[in-house]
């Protein structure tokens, strides 16, 4: 059985066998039985690979998922369970965003709490837009039929579209000038997603219920670890089929 997932992977990152045996530091025979062969290379040059084309080793060696080391990894991803969304302050989010260096990425239908409950947010978003860090917003577009059945879900009909829109008010005028990358979403959402550099919080959602009343997941990333990279997987695919504002 060949790995089909890591020839891809090389080819996508514009690589050949002999640059990226370079990179990671083997010999591009042993790259090579690693995809004719689905050989699993050593965690350390798993961990390089995996780096150096943008995926998870999970995802390039399935069979790696269950290894002692890579659940000892996942497990100690998870930092802390907040019971509600309500339980984070808002010096923790206005913290996070200021300590981000290099990415800053959202997802939410309306993500209403952020410009509501967090003063400046947004005006800090866009300050570390200006120093150089990535900010990729994803929020519900409005007119999407996603957006409606979450809010026929939650027993706010209309409203839902309504937070969607006022989000995108309040975004709008400093997505341009602060060179925000922002798109509009019509998908079904099982999480809302908060990003900033290796922190990640996951809100995932329950049929019935708010966002905010739902727990937080906070994870940091820990190379071989699952959880970040299971998120922000899901985060990029969701990105990959939006439309950008």
């Amino acid at each position: 059985m060949t790995n089909e997932r890591l020839r891809a992977a090389i080819t996508s990152a514009g690589l050949n066998l002999q640059t990226f045996s370079e990179q990671v530091g083997v010999d591009p025979k042993t790259v090579e039985r690693w995809i004719t062969k689905d050989r699993s290379p050593h965690r350390t040059h798993r961990m390089n690979a995996a780096a150096i084309l943008g995926k998870s080793d999970g995802f390039l060696w399935p069979a790696t998922e269950s290894d002692r080391i890579s659940r000892s990894a996942t497990e100690a991803e998870l930092v802390r369970l907040y019971p509600s969304r309500g339980a984070i302050d808002a010096d923790m989010w206005l913290s996070l965003v200021d300590d981000a260096k290099e990415s800053i990425d959202l997802l939410a239908y309306a993500g209403s709490f952020l410009h509501d409950a967090i003063p400046g947010f947004v005006d800090r978003l866009a300050a570390r837009s200006r120093n150089g860090v990535r900010v990729r917003l994803l929020f519900g577009d409005p007119e999407s039929e996603a957006v409606a059945l979450r809010g026929r879900e939650e027993g706010i009909d209309e409203l839902m579209a309504a937070r969607c829109k006022l989000t995108w008010k309040y975004l709008d005028p400093a997505v341009g000038p602060a060179r925000m990358q922002a798109r509009r979403h019509g998908t079904t959402l099982y999480a809302s997603i908060f990003r900033f550099d290796d922190v990640l919080l996951a809100n995932p959602h329950a049929y019935g219920a708010s966002a905010s009343h739902s727990p937080v997941l906070h994870i940091n990333r820990i190379p071989g670890g699952r959880l970040f990279s299971h998120y922000m997987d899901s985060y990029d695919r969701v990105w990959a089929t939006a439309r950008p504002v």
